[in-house]
């Protein structure tokens, strides 16, 4: 499998497993994170389409990194997986440092 899909992979599920066996903030359940989710993959698609649009792309990709599969606009899929965990891993991250000083 390629480099930067196993990337995405681990990523994806190393944020998803911390949230559901460490941080247990429960963003998974509201409506808000949802919400912000659809947000930021509505800009991703109009900012990443433009910048991996072929045959003219701005951010080109090595094929031998990743799956290929392009949807919509060229994007690759796997940087709607890194998306997900970075904007998770940073709502996580402000959800348990908020917890932390609830509590000092």
């Amino acid at each position: 499998m390629p480099e930067y899909t196993i990337a995405t992979l681990v990523a994806v599920l190393a944020v998803v497993a911390i949230e559901l066996w460490w941080a247990r903030t429960g963003i998974f359940a509201t409506a808000q994170y949802w919400l912000a989710m659809a947000i930021v993959f509505t800009f991703q698609v109009i900012v990443d389409g433009w910048l991996t649009r072929l045959p003219d792309a701005i951010v080109r990709y090595t094929p031998a990194y990743f799956l290929g599969v392009r949807f919509p606009f060229d994007i690759p899929v796997e940087d709607f997986g890194f998306g997900f965990a970075m904007v998770t891993g940073t709502i996580l991250a402000w959800r348990v440092a908020a917890r932390r000083e609830e509590h000092a």
